[in-house]
């Protein structure tokens, strides 16, 4: 058995708006939503630069619930760019939530965290430094 691809697939309490502030943010295009007639998005695609991210509605019926919903996600997106600062601000503005300011960190990476506006983390970051495993253990350990 061969693994192809993994997707995040994001289940949001407003997928319309979802659909927009990804975009906004993160520099998204939609590929295309399916609607029911009620109105509900079933499923989205929007390409992140060749990355697809999946997004649906909550559907409560089938247990299918938002970050929002359950008030948490267990889930963390890692969200690798040119320029985690500039990202991370515009996520910011429009209308995510600054969790962890941007700084360069101990295993090679400039990163920060926003809570987007439907729930979920993401971790923005780009490389400054390509750091072994075995180095970054090294670091971790002293940090403690």
């Amino acid at each position: 058995m061969a693994t192809h691809e993994v997707f995040a697939y994001l289940c949001v309490h407003d997928a319309k708006a979802a659909i927009d502030y990804y975009c906004e943010a993160f520099g998204g295009r939609e590929l295309f939503r399916l609607v029911d007639p009620s109105g509900v998005i079933g499923h989205a695609e929007i390409d992140l630069d060749g990355h697809t991210l999946m997004i649906s509605d909550e559907f409560l019926d089938f247990g299918i619930k938002s970050a929002r919903t359950i008030g948490a996600t267990a889930v963390t997106i890692h969200l690798h760019v040119d320029d985690a600062d500039e990202v991370v601000a515009k996520a910011v503005a429009a209308g995510g939530t600054l969790e962890r300011a941007v700084k360069t960190e101990f295993y090679g990476e400039r990163s920060g965290v926003v809570r987007c506006p439907f729930g979920h983390r993401w971790l923005i970051g780009h490389e400054v430094e390509k750091v072994s495993p075995e180095e970054m253990q090294r670091r971790y350990d002293a940090m403690g």
